[in-house]
């Protein structure tokens, strides 16, 4: 999971861009990168690690000159999350200059790397999969390269030429030196990419009387409402986007058989409840969430056991209302957020996550002392997080706790682009819910049903084909998921 933007404008967008970054920051913390290009090709490239306020300096934004420009926010799925080398964007130097920002996971990086060692020619300097799409790319694009000028054909065979190659999810934004923006989204659109556009300020009708307009492409649809852009549409799966350096839209369906199935898990927990993608509002998706699994909750829970309905801040709270409203009973709040403290979910490393636990969440003794309490989450993953808030809830003295899980049990790897590589790690694997509940201590543990969730993402949104629910239900939307290749990555790989 990261989070992804680019800008085609009249003017500077490195400002625009780092105001984007910040609002897509919940969707990586671990580094962040900026890359502007002036209409002669110069490139500008600044990356770091941390969080994007604290990571760009203001000589730093004083250098990234030029009107097209692209960022990312980094939450580490491969690679390693420490090292300032695996930042993106990536570049490299030929055809052209090709500058790229990846979301998502690709899930044939053996072969590919085995393929351009040996027959590309080119080498890589880390294990960043989005190195090696942006070398694919590169290589695609050199190959249908049939004179001196570069022209949209070319870029949107390149682009079908990578569709034949790579596997797994991506979502990807690319500058190429001298031409423009590049955006183009994998054959299931597994990750949202969003265009949007707005007309020039202080441009005047051009020379033959057209307006002037500015583009932009991004992981959700708030960063373009923030912006001033008015939402185009989704980025179709398969589709590639090219907006050259005069502003003008070109598009082409690039695959052969696409079909739109995103990830279920941006809706339960990923993206933010006011972004809509692939014509869906996440925060009404969340309510249906909640309305849905009230009627389970009423179904596995004895009557009179709940005296309130608590969310675990922040994602939880639509389906907590929700609940509350559906079974008629009293919601309250008693946790108490410290918002400067990251997602514990994208944190890595268990000890790291039950440490932050306690520094984000606080339990104000008055709203649980001496009640039956139900707590609503997103989800429960590792199971670290929801063991220490529920023993919290206890500790301010509640007398039960029954613990509700928006989302079914995660019991499978999610090789997509969300860090769970490992079964063993994730607590629903191998296990009953009575089991489960055990282990994290809970009275009482519901979870929603897996027809239920897609039944609540996909509710009047007849324009998608599937939702990838792969790490609740084991089927990999792709088809070139094998048990070989889990194998591998539970082997190669750590959260």
């Amino acid at each position: 999971m990261c989070g992804i933007v680019g800008i085609v404008g009249q003017g500077p967008v490195n400002q625009e861009i780092y105001d984007s970054l910040l609002l897509l920051q919940h969707r990586g913390q671990d580094s962040t990168g900026i890359a502007t290009s002036e209409p002669n090709g110069v490139f500008h490239l600044v990356k770091a690690k941390g969080q994007v306020a604290q990571a760009f300096r203001t000589r730093d934004m004083r250098s990234l000159l030029g009107n097209v420009g692209l960022g990312h926010v980094r939450y580490a799925t491969k690679g390693t999350a420490s090292s300032e080398e695996e930042a993106q964007p990536f570049y490299v130097n030929a055809p052209y200059g090709i500058v790229l920002v990846h979301n998502g996971n690709l899930t044939n990086t053996r072969e590919l790397t085995e393929e351009l060692f040996r027959t590309d020619r080119r080498h890589l300097n880390t294990s960043s999969d989005t190195e090696l799409l942006v070398n694919v790319l590169a290589n695609e694009l050199q190959a249908v390269i049939s004179g001196l000028e570069l022209d949209p054909a070319q870029i949107f065979e390149a682009v079908a030429r990578v569709h034949r190659r790579v596997e797994g999810s991506y979502a990807a934004i690319a500058l190429i030196a001298g031409y423009g923006l590049l955006a183009f989204r994998d054959p299931f659109g597994i990750r949202p990419l969003i265009l949007g556009t707005r007309r020039a300020e202080n441009q005047g009708p051009g020379a033959e009387g057209a307006p002037r307009y500015e583009w932009t492409v991004a992981s959700e649809s708030l960063v373009l409402e923030n912006g001033g852009f008015e939402v185009v549409r989704d980025v179709e799966p398969g589709e590639a986007v090219f907006i050259d350096n005069e502003g003008r839209l070109h598009t082409r369906q690039c695959a052969e058989s696409p079909q739109l199935a995103p990830c279920a898990f941006e809706y339960v927990y990923l993206a933010r409840p006011d972004s809509i993608m692939n014509g869906i509002s996440v925060y009404e998706a969340r309510l249906r969430m909640g309305e849905r699994l009230a009627d389970t909750i009423a179904k596995y829970t004895p009557p009179g056991t709940i005296d309130v309905v608590m969310p675990i801040p922040d994602s939880a709270r639509p389906a907590a209302m929700q609940v509350a409203r559906r079974l008629g009973i009293e919601y309250r709040e008693g946790f108490y957020k410290n918002r400067y403290v990251g997602r514990t979910f994208i944190m890595p490393g268990q000890a790291v996550r039950k440490k932050s636990v306690r520094q984000k969440l606080n339990a104000m003794s008055s709203e649980f002392k001496g009640k039956n309490v139900l707590l609503i989450d997103d989800s429960i993953v590792r199971g670290t997080t929801s063991k220490e808030i529920i023993q919290m809830a206890r500790d301010a003295g509640a007398s039960s706790v029954t613990f509700a899980s928006a989302a079914p049990p995660v019991r499978f790897p999610h090789v997509y682009g969300i860090n769970m590589p490992s079964r063993h790690e994730l607590v629903a694997h191998g296990r009953t819910i009575p089991e489960i509940a055990a282990e994290l201590g809970a009275d009482y543990l519901v979870y929603q049903e897996v027809a239920d969730l897609k039944a609540a993402i996909l509710d009047g949104t007849p324009d998608v084909d599937d939702l990838d629910l792969s790490c609740f239900d084991g089927r990999y939307i792709t088809g070139t998921v094998s048990d070989e290749y889990l194998g591998w990555v539970e082997e190669t790989q750590s959260s």
